[in-house]
């Protein structure tokens, strides 16, 4: 016996690796459906090494039955879908910034607060947050643990497939372009991604931060702590695959180098690769496909009384998206719908 899973967005990046996740994890489903958009039905899709499942119509179906939903499909499509999926009786687990924010859904790490998915049963929701805060709060958790943090400055350094399937098409098409003396074609950034960096993620606020700069401080309030400060700048590189974060911190208190590397090493989703020598750090390729989020380069930020300054990576559709939204599935399947599947 198993639940019965739909995935939203299946035909896109982060859906495809949710459904190869759910498989390498295996994940007890009695069914696994894929759902898109009525452009997308009747295609086929990957369901781990063997299986292939035929892509259905999120529009015409009927939620009715379904245990579990992992939605990734953009915040206007979830707003649509995702309360008449919970009224058949759903859990969304969304993936979007749409139910983020909202004080009646949960925000979920599930390595920092697991307990807040109790929380799903005010509106069967519980919210995936973005990918950069993600991996910024599994390396700050067991941190804050033994000296509290008390402000942050990041500055992220985002691949395109942040972006989606379009960003890395884009990516690809242009760094050929150059190469071939044509001018680049470009749709989906503002400026030519190719051989640059864009300090321009989602759209400019009044204050002069983009939303993403302030996604990633009102979610690590939400799931880590209210009173932590955080400033961010977001920046999109000609990476594929993997976002890095250079990250200097402020404790209230005294905290050496060697208890951060001890905390992070002991610190359940998290590798340190922190060497002071050629190559003694992670770097975006390298954990392309991988689960933990890896630090590096952690040393004493002189500026600061208590100050600690590291590097940050991690795979964004992994650890970032498809991965966290599974093992929020997981907790939730052991400890709150296990009768279910019984």
């Amino acid at each position: 016996m198993g639940y019965r899973v739909a995935v939203v967005g299946a035909t896109g990046n982060v859906g495809r690796e949710m459904l190869q996740i759910l498989a390498e994890r295996q994940f007890p489903v009695s069914e696994v459906i894929a759902l898109a958009s009525e452009r997308s039905a009747g295609s086929e899709i990957s369901f781990g090494e063997d299986d292939v499942l035929k892509v259905r119509s999120l529009e015409k179906f009927d939620f009715k039955g379904t245990d579990i939903v992992l939605s990734s499909a953009g915040a206007k499509i979830s707003a649509a879908f995702a309360p008449r999926a919970a009224a058949a009786g759903a859990v969304i687990i969304d993936n979007t910034s749409h139910f983020r924010m909202d004080p009646d859904v949960p925000l979920v790490v599930p390595e920092v607060n697991p307990q807040a998915i109790a929380g799903y049963t005010k509106k069967n929701i519980i919210a995936n947050p973005n990918c950069s805060t993600i991996q910024m709060v599994v390396a700050l958790k067991p941190l804050h643990d033994i000296a509290k943090i008390s402000r942050v400055v990041v500055s992220t350094y985002q691949s395109v497939s942040g972006a989606g399937k379009e960003g890395m098409d884009e990516l690809f098409n242009q760094t050929r372009g150059v190469y071939m003396n044509q001018s680049p074609d470009r749709t989906k950034f503002t400026k030519q991604i190719a051989f640059n960096v864009i300090p321009h993620i989602d759209s400019f606020m009044q204050d002069g931060f983009t939303k993403e700069e302030w996604k990633m401080t009102v979610e690590t309030k939400k799931i880590l702590d209210p009173n932590i400060n955080v400033v961010a700048t977001c920046v999109r590189v000609p990476v594929f695959i993997s976002h890095s974060e250079a990250v200097n911190i402020e404790f209230e208190s005294d905290i050496s180098v060697d208890q951060v590397r001890a905390a992070l090493r002991s610190a359940k989703g998290v590798t340190v690769v922190d060497h002071r020598a050629d190559e003694g750090y992670v770097t975006p390729l390298e954990v392309a496909g991988e689960d933990d989020v890896f630090v590096s380069r952690i040393r004493k930020d002189p500026t600061v009384k208590h100050g600690i300054a590291m590097w940050i990576v991690g795979d964004n559709l992994r650890k970032g998206a498809a991965l966290n939204a599974v093992q929020i599935a997981e907790v939730l399947a052991q400890d709150y719908l296990k009768q279910k599947a019984a």
